[in-house]
């Protein structure tokens, strides 16, 4: 199902928020990899966002896992 730019950007947002409300359980075994892969993927979330923001007829990025 194909989104548009608006729902993308909704979708960003949600994530971003989900990400914020983590909070990092240092006594278990491999939080340290998770807080730090989670940094990133919020990086990107916010990358995309200012993208769509410059220029929202951009919309979402080929699935790149679909052959």
């Amino acid at each position: 199902m194909a989104m548009n730019a608006g729902e993308l950007a909704r979708e960003l947002e949600e994530l971003i928020a989900a990400l914020d409300r983590r909070v990092p359980r240092v006594e278990q075994a491999g939080e340290t990899a998770i807080a730090r892969d989670a940094a990133a993927l919020r990086a990107k979330a916010f990358s995309r966002l200012a993208e769509l923001a410059t220029n929202p007829t951009a919309g979402p990025e080929p699935d790149k896992r679909k052959p």
